[in-house]
């Protein structure tokens, strides 16, 4: 199984998928846990650039992004699925949709039909949404956040509208979990409803 975890920064996913992958394993599951940017050297590398370099245009973000998942999915993703491994990952194509398809305004159908053709159309089993508010995320994270992090609440509104609209569009690859409640109820919805 291939499951992604997606949300505003500051929303408590990376917190919850490492719960999911920590359960799993504590039933006996391989389990790859793994991020994006990064998961791989040269994802890593980008992910440094991007997130703590200086100004990036949005279409080099994103192409940058959907570089680091390329190699991600090529040395990572695809290896594990195909030898039986469930694999969590913190971010995936969903984040490139959300934030520069539309939080940057490049299009969300040109940013994701740039990843699905990165990946070979490789989608999750599920992705787990876990939802709070722009206001909520803004200050969570505060002022010490990452370039994208500090590109301010406009930017997370048009994000938190694309999540939403994926979710939409795609009910059954989507669970949707609200995130101002405690880590451990959230991540007891979230075994509950992947079951």
């Amino acid at each position: 199984m291939f499951v992604t975890f997606e949300g505003l920064d500051g929303c408590g996913k990376t917190t919850q998928a490492v719960l999911l992958a920590d359960a799993l394993r504590g039933d006996g599951v391989e389990v790859v846990s793994t991020r994006e940017p990064g998961g791989t050297p040269l994802g890593e590398a980008i992910r440094d650039l991007v997130l703590h370099g200086g100004h990036v245009a949005p279409w080099a973000e994103a192409a940058l992004y959907a570089a680091s998942r390329a190699q991600h999915v090529d040395g990572v993703i695809r290896p594990a699925l195909e030898r039986g491994a469930t694999v969590v990952c913190d971010r995936y194509i969903d984040s490139s949709v959300a934030y520069q398809g539309v939080g940057r305004g490049l299009g969300l159908e040109e940013v994701l039909a740039l990843n699905l053709a990165v990946v070979g159309g490789l989608l999750p089993d599920r992705t787990v949404l876990v939802e709070i508010d722009p206001e909520t995320a803004a200050e969570r994270v505060g002022s010490s956040g990452d370039r994208i992090e500090r590109d301010g609440i406009a930017l997370w509104r048009r994000v938190a509208d694309a999540y939403r609209t994926l979710a939409e569009r795609y009910p059954e690859r989507y669970v949707v979990v609200d995130g101002r409640r405690s880590v451990a109820e959230v991540a007891e919805e979230i075994r509950d409803r992947l079951r």
